[in-house]
């Protein structure tokens, strides 16, 4: 594909008369899906796709069109060809765009990441014989997915990221269930025995009448996957530069000195340590990590070219200043003492309906999901029901932290709307005092 690519660029990236600089982007991937329930395939699919995104520049003017690839290198070009040129006649009819910024170094990268994925035929098999014959409903997806960016003034930059996530259920009576996942890029068929085997002992867990919480704060102990949760929501706003200027960050007192979390708590955009590529669609190079918070303190924000132009500074994220590969540096409890550690509370493994209830004071609102149990000293006694939660991340990872685990996990996004997701969050599980559960 990269040979393709390559040749499909020197066709396409070639600034005509009245252009400053014309660019392409492709997004493909080739993937293997797998959903199933009751341990048995219901459907498996390959799909192979590429979407190639010509761009023309004259000025402050830019336009740009997008299409579906066939892979074959003389209909692709044709076809690109013929979208450049209709957008280099439609860039007199466009106003100027003062906001318009793009990369003035040329910047080639390059990046392979080849994993040991297992094959669709291995996983099915797996599933199969570690699900013990119970109800087991799942997804799988894994294979190659290709980033790239080429234009006219030479630049080339290429990324390959090999990785596979599979997510399943094991499922009781009603509603009960346990959720667990196992993704990254290596298969290791014992390791995803382990993750079986413990989601098996959860759901033993589950035949126990539920208890039933009163509303108020309590001990919790959040798995990677519930911090990873609840980091995805900071996500949404808390680290663009575009929202601190503008006041709406739900980091805003973060960012103003007027709060801060324990100082423990360090957060990077680690684009060397996920699955996305070093680079955005109009081709600005991204840092290798960029420090959000350290030391509990704001350190930085993401800006994207547009922010970067209006309010000065530097580019170094997309459009949308959200973080590809959020990562939250572990602590120091071990993670197999993290139920002794909690004593007394509540572990929740899972959340979801996740919303700000107040931007401004960082709350988030919630509910509890599949296998979350009440503990007693260091044991999981009961399943409890579901419940509402509305607490401040800033007093969760502030004063509120007890500690955080000395192991982070890989969360991809299991997003696959038009193509496999590369963003992923790194987290450790959490330890937190006086968690508030509000119905």
């Amino acid at each position: 594909m990269r040979a393709w690519f390559e040749m499909l660029a020197a066709r396409v990236c070639v600034a005509g008369p009245g252009l400053d600089r014309v660019y392409l982007y492709l997004t493909a991937e080739e993937s293997d899906f797998v959903r199933f329930n009751h341990a048995r395939v219901r459907q498996a699919t390959h799909v192979t796709q590429r979407y190639g995104s010509v761009s023309v520049v004259a000025g402050a003017r830019r336009a740009s069109a997008s299409r579906a690839l066939s892979g074959d290198l003389e209909a692709d070009a044709l076809a690109l060809c013929a979208e450049r040129d209709q957008l280099a006649t439609e860039l007199a009819l466009l106003p100027d765009n003062p906001y318009l910024l793009l990369p003035e170094d040329v910047c080639s990268t390059e990046r392979e990441a080849p994993g040991a994925l297992p094959s669709a035929q291995e996983v099915i098999e797996a599933l199969a014989r570690e699900a013990g014959g119970g109800d087991c409903v799942g997804f799988h997806a894994a294979g190659p997915v290709v980033r790239a960016f080429a234009d006219s003034r030479g630049q080339r930059n290429w990324h390959r990221a090999d990785s596979f996530q599979l997510e399943w259920c094991l499922c009781r009576e009603g509603d009960l269930a346990v959720k667990a996942r196992y993704a990254g890029t290596h298969w290791d068929a014992a390791a995803f025995a382990a993750r079986m085997a413990a989601a098996h002992a959860r759901l033993a867990l589950l035949g126990r009448p539920r208890r039933t919480l009163p509303p108020g704060p309590y001990r919790a102990l959040f798995s990677p996957v519930a911090v990873a949760d609840l980091l995805q929501t900071l996500a949404w706003g808390g680290f663009g530069e575009r929202g601190v200027r503008t006041g709406v960050s739900p980091l805003i007192q973060l960012h103003r000195g007027e709060r801060q979390f324990d100082p423990r708590v360090a957060l990077a955009e680690a684009t060397a340590e996920g699955l996305a590529p070093a680079f955005q669609d109009h081709g600005f190079v991204k840092p290798e990590r960029v420090r959000l918070v350290q030391a509990g303190r704001a350190a930085a924000t993401l800006v994207s070219p547009r922010t970067a132009r209006e309010y000065g500074g530097t580019a170094n994220s997309g459009a949308g200043e959200s973080p590809d590969a959020l990562v939250m540096a572990p602590g120091t409890l071990p993670a197999a003492e993290a139920l002794r550690a909690l004593g007394t509370g509540v572990y929740l493994s899972d959340l979801h309906y996740l919303n700000y209830s107040d931007r401004q004071s960082c709350r988030v609102t919630g509910m509890t999901r599949f296998a979350c149990l009440w503990v007693e000293d260091g044991e999981p006694v009961a399943p409890i029901a579901v419940m509402r939660f509305d607490d401040s991340l800033l007093r969760m990872f502030g004063p509120g932290l007890v500690a955080l685990t000395d192991e982070a996990e890989l969360v991809p996004d299991n997003a696959t709307y038009g193509g496999r997701s590369l963003r992923s969050v790194r987290a450790p599980g959490a330890l937190v005092d006086g968690f508030a559960f509000t119905l």
